[in-house]
């Protein structure tokens, strides 16, 4: 089944790269090799910026200028395809320990399919570029082929074609390799010379006056050069206080990189000391380009954390940064920015000097610290038995994997609610629907509740207020709280809105809606957004990132409600459980009498969330804990030694303890 996830990767990408039309795909080796491409006309591969290569990857496309440009094409692609898919059988077969052949099986085409989902990859497969050779070429030169000479001139002939693979060859003389390292730069010196033979003026320009590349291409300072010295740039640095500081930094970023990698070398850990390396040449190099920053995912091998909670922490962390788009990752808000025009250059970062990667010597490298799950609870009924897998936690998760997750979730649920719609016609012809069955149940308050508001200032001013501004700051509140003061229910409730808000972009998709602003004829009066125009509605600055016709169900009133069963289910005091009721109440009489939503909108949000609850708890079990017994709790392991936890009289002392100080805590503590 993998394997076939696999193939289907693959003709989905190759699918994606030839559909394009001639002139926007593979747009690198068109530029290079095209019939006006600068490795066809006379002159210098440098007269123009479009090609970024060495002067020996230009000796080397050359003899490629003679082929079909169609046929050529097509066995780039496939080429490039077959490249990806060695890369990642010899990544899997170099994972630290011994690799038997059915981890291999599994690890392979796991590897293969992040590889092809990376963003280095698909942006590569795009522009036709070279970049996944030199990265193949390396770990051939480490893992498969045999002789230290075999391995330098590999690791050479890598270098003449990306000059920062050259910090390899100091890898090697590192670890003990020296005439490995030794061949590789010979390697390097007489590729490089025979590129400056055939083509002297080239290399000059090259090596001299470009200094090792810098500046072909795009902009040093656009976002697609995550290394330092693009960093640099865009913190608005220039001239020679620049270059002093990209020289040191890049200096410092060397020592430790290297320091950590030959460290990880020694330790057995060869494909993360080589994942180091070239997240080290990743960010020293003059322009790093996203097509050339492969590196990073081989990152993923290291383990970080002494909890086995933890233990996925990184990578998922260096997954969904080298998949997914910095704004996917981030939310757009100033100070922000700085953090996701980099975010690749600081995952590179973070992999060459900073991530705390364990070493095997470790003990908590093969059994780290077990998560505490609290006791299974049978669902209520016997014929529906709770998932093996999905069981309770009592520890709060990692904030920074839970924050990422949340934002790339929501990110993708705005991006398919945004697609999800059939047109004007059909939403206001669902909505012509919507407004006959409550004319038939007697509930169609909304123009009436409409007008009734608009005529009283204060009140249309505090549901204006109210409707724009609470939606989200109520829920995330919650959540915040939760997360810190009761991880437990955190980790339920959490997975209740989760499920009601991808039930309602079932909704959204299935069942297009124009909300009564939007409708025609009925005389609605658009509160909050003013006179609207049917053809072009305006949502305000929302405009263009959300979807006009996404009303049914509301999510607006199905967030508000399950912050109001929430409060009332955990809130300690009854006023804060009114207090609490009040949400759902305001946001109810906010989205009719503002004319954003049909009332049976919110008998829909109320639907979704009630079938997020019910999906939590046939998954999860009732929220409450069942208190351990006696016999489980003195027969429990401790470390150290030390007397058992004393066992709580009741389920809510259960939760109560549980929230002051979750039960991993105390064990350390102990």
């Amino acid at each position: 089944m993998l394997w076939l996830v696999v193939a289907v990767l693959a003709v989905r990408q190759m699918a994606v790269v030839l559909r394009q039309p001639p002139g926007e795909r593979l747009t690198d080796l068109e530029t290079w090799i095209g019939e006006n491409g600068v490795l066809h006309v006379t002159g210098s591969l440098y007269d123009s910026d479009r090609f970024t290569g060495t002067p020996f990857a230009g000796l080397v496309l050359k003899p490629l200028t003679r082929a079909a440009e169609q046929s050529l094409g097509v066995a780039w692609t496939f080429g490039s395809l077959l490249l990806v898919a060695a890369l990642g059988v010899v990544a899997a077969r170099a994972l630290p320990g011994q690799v038997t052949r059915r981890t291999a099986l599994l690890a392979a085409p796991v590897a293969i399919s992040l590889l092809m989902l990376s963003l280095p990859v698909r942006n590569a497969l795009h522009l036709g570029q070279t970049s996944i050779l030199p990265v193949l070429l390396v770990l051939l030169a480490c893992f498969t082929v045999r002789g230290e000479r075999a391995a330098g001139l590999l690791i050479g002939v890598a270098a003449a074609l990306q000059p920062t693979v050259l910090l390899f060859a100091v890898l090697l003389w590192l670890t003990g390799r020296r005439r490995a390292a030794v061949t590789g730069g010979a390697t390097f010196a007489a590729c490089t010379a025979l590129a400056w033979a055939a083509m002297p003026h080239d290399s000059w320009t090259y090596w001299v006056h470009h200094v090792a590349g810098a500046g072909l291409g795009g902009d040093a300072d656009s976002l697609t050069n995550q290394s330092l010295h693009g960093a640099l740039l865009r913190f608005g640095l220039a001239g020679p206080l620049e270059i002093a500081l990209f020289v040191v930094a890049a200096a410092v970023v060397c020592c430790l990189g290297l320091r950590r990698a030959v460290r990880y070398a020694r330790d057995g850990q060869l494909l993360l000391a080589v994942a180091v390396t070239g997240c080290v040449a990743v960010a020293v190099s003059p322009t790093a380009w996203q097509h050339q920053l492969l590196w990073v995912l081989l990152a993923v091998v290291g383990r970080v954390g002494r909890r086995a909670s933890d233990r996925l922490v990184w990578p998922a962390v260096v997954v969904l940064v080298l998949t997914l788009p910095g704004k996917m990752l981030l939310p757009n808000m100033a100070f922000l920015h700085p953090v996701r025009d980099n975010v690749l250059l600081i995952a590179a970062l973070g992999a060459a000097c900073v991530a705390p990667f364990l070493p095997r010597t470790s003990p908590y490298w093969h059994q780290p610290i077990p998560t505490d799950y609290a006791t299974p609870v049978a669902a209520g009924r016997r014929r529906i038995p709770l998932p093996p897998v999905w069981r309770r936690v009592l520890s709060r998760p990692n904030l920074l994997l839970e924050l990422l997750l949340i934002r790339v979730v929501y990110s993708a649920y705005a991006r398919v609610r945004l697609a999800a719609t059939a047109g004007r016609d059909t939403a206001e012809h669902h909505g012509r629907q919507v407004h006959s069955l409550e004319q038939w149940l007697h509930i169609d308050i909304e123009h009436w509740a409409n007008h009734a508001v608009v005529q009283v200032t204060w009140l249309r001013e505090f549901f204006d207020y109210y409707y724009s501004t609470f939606h989200f700051i109520v829920p995330l509140t919650i959540l915040g709280v939760l997360y810190v003061r009761r991880p437990a229910d955190y980790r339920w409730v959490r997975s209740s809105i989760g499920f009601a808000t991808i039930l309602a972009l079932v909704g959204f998709w299935l069942y297009p809606l124009a909300p009564p602003r939007l409708m025609p004829g009925l005389g609605f009066i658009d509160t909050v957004h003013g006179v609207q125009d049917f053809a072009k509605p305006d949502y305000g600055t929302l405009t263009s990132m959300t979807n006009q016709y996404a009303a049914m169900p509301s999510l607006h009133f199905g967030w508000s409600l399950w912050c109001g069963v929430v409060i009332v289910m955990l809130a300690p005091k009854v006023w804060m459980k009114a207090l609490g009721l009040l949400h759902p109440l305001f946001t109810v009489s906010a989205i009719i009498g503002t004319a954003n939503h049909w009332v049976l909108d919110a008998v829909g949000g109320a639907t979704v969330v009630a079938l997020g609850f019910g999906l939590t708890y046939l998954l999860s079990g009732p929220r409450r804990l069942q208190p351990p017994t006696l016999s489980a709790a003195a027969s429990k392991p401790q470390d150290g030694g030390v007397a058992p936890v004393p066992v709580p009289r009741s389920t809510d002392e259960v939760v109560d303890s549980e929230q002051r100080e979750p039960l991993g805590g105390l064990r350390d503590r102990t």
